[in-house]
């Protein structure tokens, strides 16, 4: 039981330090009224509790013993609580009359004049204090005041709190509205003079004890937690045959769920709070401002770019409900970044990408767009993509339409599948991945042979193969250019193809395809015969095809610039040349000089080189427990 409540008693030494804050700050300000002044028209907001968190001592949220309650008395212990909590309610119901039945009366009355500020707004200030105000000074005081005058005849309180405790679930309007309140009267206090010199007028009064309104206006806010505190210490307190445990307990249960409401109010409020500062940040767009949003991670992170291999600083904002892609302002005037591009949540995919020149990269994939994203650490990476992921699954369990899994692409390769060829943008394969056409296997030059991206599978094709336009569902229903195969899935076209029943020839074997099946594939340097220049290419030796060698231009191009059969050679290791980790293939005349970027890697080429050269086609159990993987990643 006492546990319960210990989570409230650092708000409580919280309350207790501002107050004793905002008291010094009161008698400095007698000798610094002006600045005292700006202080109370700047208003006041759960941030000001915040920044005292770390300055409260263990024992410090009690307020000093009054008469009667001195340390040497030979009152019970628990009748001592109940007398402070006796003596605090009455100084509680004094400030909620001064909140009601000064500020709010007199504020109103001069509203109803029409000159000074709008009835509405008096009443939005003040929220539901009235009915506050009337239940304490009405029914808790008097009732809690009968009691202690009758506490030798029946010592107990807990049962007058359990009365209490049902209407305390009032206050989660007032501490709702607390923060909207005070920017109120500072937006008031500005706009309207004689509103400001009203206020003034009241504060300088001896009830108001030199603190300003939103001071007194904080105490609601403060007193649930201190109800807990109290009555725990009451429990606590009690004799283990005392008449007043059962009802105590139960009263502590009781008001711990009330508080628990409270804090939920609290955390709401201060959420909306943190979302307004976001929105600022963002320069207000409307089209994204929505109190229903959930700030779930923000950031900055390097986009990486399809045209020319390079990255660039961009900053995320993830919601529960949408991703805002942005761009740091370099002129900060009215907003810190500009939104270039917002994705809705639903739909979305993010996965891992094993880039060997891009480390620590991630792919989000969306409806409206895919992106390809550098963090600057694994730990990074793994904390956006957690970030995503949690926020794509709440999303599902909330939309009753969203019926896919979202569990990522199921390989590493960019194609979309075919059923959503053309409802989400596609992972766009990199230009310097491919070096020919991945429909036509053309080589790509300068001049005659551009590259371009299908906006439907995202491959990288010539401009034969993408003259064709397709309504794409993602970008809205307006044409895009696609090549010929995603044109005649999503029109139903047909088009006349010369190449039509064209055969494969043995280098058409996609780069990508062979080296997900292969025995070893990696980047590696292939010297030319007089050794001073060198080509780098994408090296495989394909599971299906284990005796030839197929070099590719780039590790997604769809056709081998040319192939090795490997039977027959001789496998040369060579010394090491200015950090160079070099060894040949050797045949008769023929040899070819390879540098590996690694000793590790190149050892791993030789011995499966040899294999192939020497006709075995399996791998040995202990070999392939040897070998982490076919590929190699570490270029």
């Amino acid at each position: 039981m006492e546990g319960k409540a210990d989570n409230q008693q650092s708000v409580v030494k919280l309350v207790a330090a501002f107050e004793e804050h905002c008291r010094s700050c009161s008698l400095a300000g007698e000798e610094n009224k002006e600045e005292k002044d700006q202080q109370g028209r700047r208003g006041l907001s759960f941030k000001c509790l915040r920044s005292l968190r770390y300055k409260i001592h263990e024992d410090n949220w009690r307020r000093p013993q009054g008469p009667g309650l001195e340390p040497g008395s030979q009152e019970p212990e628990e009748k001592k609580i109940a007398l402070e909590l006796l003596e605090t309610e009455q100084a509680y119901v004094n400030r909620l009359h001064l909140l009601d039945q000064v500020f709010y009366k007199e504020l109103m009355k001069e509203a109803k004049t029409g000159k000074m500020i709008p009835e509405e707004v008096v009443k939005m200030i003040f929220s539901n204090i009235s009915s506050i105000y009337q239940f304490h000074a009405e029914f808790f005081l008097p009732e809690l005041r009968k009691r202690m005058e009758d506490w030798n005849r029946n010592p107990r309180i807990g049962d007058v709190i359990q009365k209490l405790a049902p209407f305390l679930k009032m206050y989660g309007e007032y501490v709702k509205n607390f923060d909207k309140a005070v920017e109120l009267i500072t937006a008031w206090s500005e706009k309207s003079p004689p509103f400001q010199e009203l206020i003034a007028d009241i504060q300088k009064r001896k009830v108001c004890a030199n603190l300003t309104l939103q001071h007194h206006m904080l105490e609601p806010v403060q007193r649930i937690p201190r109800y807990e505190l109290l009555l725990k210490d009451y429990v606590r307190k009690l004799p283990p045959q005392s008449p007043d445990r059962g009802d105590a307990e139960k009263a502590l249960e009781m008001i711990f769920m009330v508080a628990k409401h409270s804090n939920a109010a609290i955390a709401e409020m201060e959420r909306l709070q943190n979302l307004w500062v976001v929105y600022q940040r963002l320069g207000l767009e409307d089209d994204i401002v929505d109190p229903s949003n959930e700030l779930i991670k923000e950031g900055p992170i390097q986009k990486i770019s399809t045209r020319n291999n390079s990255t660039s600083e961009k900053y995320l904002f993830l919601f529960n409900n949408m991703l805002l892609y942005c761009v740091p302002k370099v002129i900060q005037v009215g907003a810190e970044f500009q939104v270039h591009l917002r994705m809705d949540m639903e739909g979305m995919k993010v996965r891992e990408l094993k880039d060997i020149e891009f480390p620590h990269t991630f792919l989000v994939s969306g409806k409206q767009r895919t992106l390809e994203l550098q963090a600057r650490s694994g730990e990074e990476m793994n904390a956006w993509i957690k970030a995503f992921q949690d926020a794509i699954d709440r999303k599902e369990k909330r939309s009753e339409t969203f019926k896919t899994a979202v569990h990522g692409l199921e390989t590493d390769t960019p194609a979309v599948k075919t059923e959503e060829l053309g409802r989400r943008a596609p992972q766009w394969v990199r230009d310097n991945l491919v070096t020919m056409c991945m429909r036509c296997k053309e080589p790509f030059n300068a001049i005659t042979r551009r590259r371009h991206h299908c906006r439907a599978c995202g491959y990288v094709v010539c401009a034969r193969c993408s003259d064709y336009k397709a309504e794409l569902q993602y970008d809205g229903n307006r044409p895009n250019r696609v090549c010929q195969e995603c044109y005649i899935f999503l029109t139903g076209h047909t088009v006349l193809e010369d190449r039509e029943g064209k055969h494969k020839g043995i280098l058409e074997k996609g780069a990508a395809d062979v080296s997900s099946r292969s025995l070893l594939c990696s980047s590696l340097q292939l010297l030319d015969k007089n050794g001073k220049g060198s080509t780098r290419g994408w090296f495989v030796i394909p599971q299906d095809d284990p005796l030839v060698l197929y070099i590719y231009a780039a590790p997604q191009d769809v056709r081998a610039h040319t192939s090795i059969p490997l039977l027959g050679y001789q496998v040369r290791d060579m010394p090491q040349s200015e950090s160079r980790h070099l060894f040949q293939l050797a045949q008769s005349r023929q040899v070819f000089t390879f540098v590996a970027d690694t000793e590790e890697l190149k050892r791993r080429w030789m011995r499966a080189m040899a294999r192939s050269a020497a006709g075995i086609t399996h791998l040995e159990e202990e070999e392939e427990e040897d070998d982490a993987g076919p590929c190699d990643e570490a270029e």
